[in-house]
């Protein structure tokens, strides 16, 4: 009677891979060991295929992958020991069932809580048995942190998305005020604007041209008293060049803006 499935590493424990031969660049000047060749992949058992042919596929990925990432952490020291301790086999019972009689031990295999019991007690149980429930105890000790971990992550997660979403809504606030204060700009600045002091540029050349026409006009269109001609002091003529000259001046300066305007030469928004 045993309570233990057989063990699956009863058999023929895997081969490591073979080492380099002494042929091999890394191995020229180092003596060669007594040690046999590894058998051939036939001689192995199915574990040991197994373990070679894992190998050989990991090196090659990892081969054509690159740096390979971090390794994970080595299990507990428990986990090595209850992998250590042999199978009992079909013939091992329990210290205190060595000395029941025969009927005691049906009566005890008919009972499947007394069996369970008698199975996992620390005082009765096989040393496996209890090494795999210490494996089993650091296996939901590790998954306990590592909830409170992800609640606590979990936790932070929101907390950081719940301000993320206020500080996105503000964003979105100040955009549409930057926008409103931006076309209150603009409004503001129009006739400062290219098109409008362009504009205003046209505007002053052809008033000039009219200020300067109806100057010309008025000079000849003087008439005398009574139909006659009209005098005119040379005071007075100098003081109508001057006031002439300084508006056809004037109307210069303006026409040649707009003809510089007009040919790209004006700079300041381009």
């Amino acid at each position: 009677m045993s309570s233990f499935p057989p063990d699956a590493h009863a058999t023929t424990p895997p081969i490591l891979p073979p080492k380099p031969s002494s042929q091999e660049p890394s191995r020229i000047g180092t003596p060669a060991t007594g040690a046999a060749p590894p058998p051939p992949l036939s001689a192995l058992s199915e574990a040991g295929q197994q373990y070679r042919s894992s190998v050989m596929t990991g090196v090659g990925s990892a081969a054509a992958a690159g740096p390979t990432p971090p390794p994970p952490p080595p299990p507990p020291p428990a986990a090595s020991r209850a992998a250590d301790i042999p199978d009992p086999g079909d013939q091992w019972l329990p210290l205190v069932l060595q000395d029941k009689s025969k009927q005691d031990i049906a009566d005890i295999l008919t009972s499947p809580t007394l069996l369970n019991g008698l199975t996992h007690s620390p005082s009765s149980g096989h040393p496996s048995l209890l090494a795999s429930h210490q494996d089993l105890l650091a296996a939901l000790s590790s998954n306990v942190d590592l909830a409170a971990r992800l609640a606590d992550l979990e936790s932070r997660l929101s907390h950081q998305r719940s301000t993320t979403q206020a500080q996105l809504l503000s964003m979105h606030a100040l955009e549409r005020q930057w926008r409103q204060k931006q076309s209150d700009m603009d409004h503001a600045l129009a006739r400062f604007s290219p098109a409008a002091l362009y504009q205003l540029l046209g505007q002053s050349v052809q008033e000039q041209a009219l200020v300067c026409q109806a100057m010309e006009e008025s000079f000849l269109d003087r008439d005398g008293v009574d139909g006659g001609e009209a005098t005119t002091s040379e005071r007075e003529a100098a003081e109508w060049i001057r006031r002439y000259r300084e508006a056809k001046v004037q109307y210069y300066l303006r026409q040649e803006r707009k003809e510089r305007w007009d040919e790209g030469r004006v700079g300041g928004w381009r």
